[in-house]
């Protein structure tokens, strides 16, 4: 993929996001080689993060039994046991205070001093904006693994039908983390619906003001 020209890559994103569907039934025997999720995950952790301070937290979920658990509280839904992968992601809504500074490493030294301090400035005493913060980055890098993973032949499916406490209690959330939402990746046993129904552009655009 590094050798594509931007005018390839650009071809591949927009494939991905035409062919891209929530899928809800999946092939249960069906497994991601390792080598294909670590893939995944290495380019989708390239997501942008505000201040780089990469506040998402994916929860791997591999073993069955908690599989299973999971499934209990999440409307019964198949995906969570049936996908080859099931991640639940999660924000350290804490991560600006905890050793700010590596995210800003390999910059020069002069803008690390300028960024740095300013982190803490941000989000002291400002847990919503952390929240807020925290869901954002977890949106994005759900999309990077949705379009990641159509783009290698594999389907996925978006989640937040589930008791998002009994989630938290079932992987031992710590306190200053909280749970955007679930992505199940897997291999389809039948096709999704048609699109439902797509908005004109013209009515989801505004030029300058409403």
């Amino acid at each position: 993929m590094g050798n594509l020209s931007s005018e390839a890559s650009l071809q591949t994103v927009t494939g991905a996001m035409q062919s891209r569907r929530a899928v809800k039934a999946f092939d249960p025997e069906f497994v991601i080689p390792e080598d294909e999720v670590r893939a995944i995950l290495e380019t989708a952790i390239l997501s942008p993060t505000a201040f780089n301070i990469q506040n998402w937290r994916l929860v791997r979920v591999t073993d069955t039994e908690l599989r299973a658990k999971l499934r209990e509280v999440a409307w019964d839904q198949s995906q969570v046991t049936d996908a080859s992968e099931l991640f639940i992601l999660c924000a350290d809504l804490r991560a600006w205070d905890k050793e700010p500074e590596r995210y800003w490493v390999d910059a020069p030294q002069a803008v690390q001093d300028l960024i740095v301090p300013n982190i803490r400035k941000y989000y002291d005493g400002r847990p919503d904006v952390a929240r807020d913060e925290g869901m954002r980055s977890c949106g994005m890098i759900a999309q990077s693994l949705m379009l990641l993973a159509t783009e290698r032949g594999y389907d996925t499916c978006p989640m937040d039908g589930f008791d998002f406490d009994a989630v938290a209690e079932l992987i031992n959330l710590p306190e200053d983390h909280a749970i955007s939402m679930m992505v199940a990746m897997g291999k389809r046993t039948q096709e999704p619906f048609p699109k439902p129904g797509q908005l004109p552009l013209d009515e989801v655009t505004v030029t300058n003001r409403f």
